[in-house]
């Protein structure tokens, strides 16, 4: 586990939410230094603290442990199926082949991906 990746996110996702250590640690139930350990590296939150953690901050757990850069939990898959939708409803998209619809399907991934890393 990348635990410097973590504590850094830990700290960065509290003061962002303009928490105090003392309330998170209230929230996920330990005690102010041992969530002080966790944001600075000198401790290494279990699985279970990880889950709490990427509730209370509303992130996905492979954005914690640094295994994507998407903070939320929805998944290539999920997008695709969601853009999928969005080109049935706009329907002239269809009339194409086969092809250029996986390019466009591409082509709206890759723009959906900078907004997020822009945000």
């Amino acid at each position: 586990m990348g635990d410097k990746l973590i504590s850094k996110k830990l700290k960065e996702l509290r003061e962002e939410k303009g928490y105090l250590q003392k309330f998170v640690a209230d929230k996920i139930g330990v005690r102010s230094n041992t969530l002080s350990g966790y944001e600075n590296g000198t401790r290494s939150p279990d699985p279970e603290m990880i889950l709490k953690l990427a509730e209370l901050y509303d992130v996905s757990t492979d954005y914690l442990l640094g295994r994507t850069s998407n903070r939320n939990s929805e998944t290539e898959d999920d997008i695709d199926e969601e853009l999928r939708e969005l080109l049935s409803e706009m329907n002239v998209w269809y009339k194409n082949e086969p092809e250029d619809k996986e390019l466009k399907l591409r082509m709206l991934r890759k723009m959906i991906q900078s907004f997020e890393e822009s945000d």
